[in-house]
């Protein structure tokens, strides 16, 4: 299974580069800052929403939403849009479509961002071809939504959430890593697609797996996790 994937991913990358010389091509690398403030929000939907690269996204921001974005295909200048409601907040990180990059032309799109600690939030984050690592332990999650494409995702639950919330995982071509937290209730759920899906560290009960805490924890995490073509791995 694992070289049927691998061989999987390396196909589509290939598709996915062939066209780069008659669309885009790349330039000098453009370091972009992020900053959005939140004002009096307390609650916040935050989008991200990457076709093509890296990934990186962390807590600790002073601000809702800070980091920094490199990236030299002028057409993938990040398209950002922010808005304010009373205490409810909406930042949308969007790649724009078409164009299509060689990655051995030495393609960069990176995008290193950090979330506040202090704000609920509802993330969702859709990765196209490439790599996203996601550390969320210290961020206040509401509910959490990843689309995987071609690549692999590293999600790190790690930390001691106050509340329950929810994340939805749809697998696509590739690997996706999931640590969960300690301390909590955990109820996951996996099915669907083609390829492997290995969980520890939680017991089977029926069509689902939990941990002895949950349900009498006073903080629950439900998991809910849609495979494709590839490995999810779910570690408690």
């Amino acid at each position: 299974m694992k070289s049927l994937c691998a061989l999987a991913i390396t196909s589509l990358l290939l598709l996915s580069s062939c066209d780069i010389d008659s669309h885009q091509s790349t330039g000098p690398t453009v370091d972009l800052p992020v900053s959005i403030d939140g004002g009096t929000a307390d609650r916040a939907n935050v989008e991200l929403d990457i076709r093509a690269g890296e990934l990186k996204v962390s807590g600790g921001a002073k601000k809702l939403l800070e980091g920094n974005i490199d990236y030299n295909v002028s057409h993938w200048k990040p398209q950002i849009t922010s808005s304010q409601n009373g205490v409810h907040a909406t930042v949308t990180l969007r790649q724009p479509e078409g164009g299509s990059a060689n990655w051995g032309n030495k393609v960069k799109n990176t995008w290193d961002l950090q979330l506040s600690n202090k704000t609920l939030i509802d993330l969702s984050v859709n990765t196209g071809v490439g790599e996203a690592s996601l550390n969320l332990g210290d961020v206040l999650l509401r509910s959490l939504n990843v689309k995987i494409g071609v690549g692999e995702v590293k999600l790190d639950l790690s930390g001691k959430p106050q509340h329950d919330y929810e994340v939805n995982i749809h697998g696509g071509i590739g690997q996706a890593t999931v640590h969960l937290p300690e301390g909590v209730g955990i109820y996951a759920t996996a099915h669907g697609g083609i390829g492997d899906i290995n969980v520890t560290g939680l017991q089977k009960e029926g069509d689902h797996w939990e941990n002895d805490l949950y349900q009498k924890a006073k903080v629950n995490v439900r998991i809910e996790v849609e495979g494709g073509i590839g490995e999810i791995r779910l570690i408690g």
